[in-house]
């Protein structure tokens, strides 16, 4: 039945009187050869923002969901700004938020600080990023029971010995699959960087189509990306079952 479907979408599609132009305009294997090396080039600049990206993502989560999973009073302003920012940053979209720093930061004139649209957008996407996976490792220590907090005082460890040994490992292993799902989400996001002008694979895609009036490099790009999410997908799926598997015992 299914490759009945496929089979009729298929001859639906071919049959169309708009294919041969859209053969033609999309599926134009000579400009697919051409526009590849440029896009392959501007691929790298995708996967080497998400490399350096995505471990600083980590940290700035995991740090800003401690401080929420703070109760000290005299840690109260950084509570509230640990909140400010993660309800700020999730609430604007990241493409502004990429505009914003791309475009604010260098009409500052601040000496000392880079101008460089490579690191501005990459710092964009750390601060939006951050606030998602804030979210994520927060509900994370929050599933973690409390009597595994009092256990650990019962052995006379401290509040922070307790977040680094005991909840905070716990929390990670429960949350690893969702924080996968963000980071095959920041892969296909550093495309947004496009939109200042950083030259990656997008980027290089549309300027090819804007010159050339062809669109097919425009598919060879989202191939380069589908290359990467579709494992990182799969491996997201697999430790979600892994993870299932280990709670039913």
């Amino acid at each position: 039945m299914t490759v009945f479907v496929l089979v009729v979408l298929v001859w639906v599609v071919t049959s169309s009187a708009g294919w041969p132009r859209f053969h033609e305009t999309f599926l134009s294997w000579p400009d697919a050869k051409k526009a590849f090396p440029d896009i392959a080039r501007g691929f790298w600049t995708n996967v080497k923002m998400f490399l350096i990206a995505e471990p600083i993502i980590l940290v700035i989560g995991i740090l800003v969901a401690i401080t929420r999973s703070t109760v000290s009073p005299w840690l109260t302003p950084l509570r509230g700004a640990a909140v400010l920012y993660t309800d700020l940053l999730r609430g604007v979209p990241t493409l502004l938020v990429v505009v914003l720093l791309a475009l604010g930061v260098p009409a500052l004139r601040l000496t000392g600080l880079t101008t460089s649209l490579f690191w501005l957008t990459l710092v964009a996407l750390v601060l939006s990023y951050g606030a998602y996976v804030a979210e994520v490792v927060r509900s994370g220590i929050e599933s973690i029971h409390p009597s595994q907090i009092a256990s650990a005082q019962a052995l006379a460890l401290s509040r922070p010995q307790t977040m680094r040994h005991v909840v905070l490992p716990q929390a990670l292993r429960r949350v690893a699959p969702p924080l996968l799902n963000d980071f095959v989400s920041l892969q296909k996001d550093t495309a947004l960087v496009s939109a200042v002008g950083v030259s990656e694979a997008l980027f290089a895609a549309q300027d090819y189509g804007n010159f050339n009036f062809n669109y097919t490099p425009l598919l060879v790009a989202g191939a380069f990306f589908v290359a990467i999410t579709i494992p990182l997908a799969r491996f997201t799926d697999w430790l979600g079952r892994r993870a299932l598997r280990r709670q039913r015992g």
